[in-house]
């Protein structure tokens, strides 16, 4: 089970993405690569700072 959900999740990818983009533009430097963090924690879910910080941002199914 996952500690990211919902609008967290999305803003990651869009972050992840934009990051990638700008940096195979050349717009921004080798750090863009950074992005691909953001991404995968949104795609799969979690967010391994939320786990040792004890945040969690996707909702509870009941």
């Amino acid at each position: 089970m996952g500690n990211v959900g919902g609008i967290d999740r999305i803003l990651r990818i869009v972050v992840g993405i934009a990051l990638i983009i700008a940096t195979l533009m050349g717009a921004i430097g080798v750090w863009g690569w950074i992005g691909i963090v953001p991404l995968l924690t949104g795609i799969f879910s979690t967010c391994p700072a939320y786990k040792l910080l004890g945040v969690n941002t996707c909702k509870l199914k009941r």
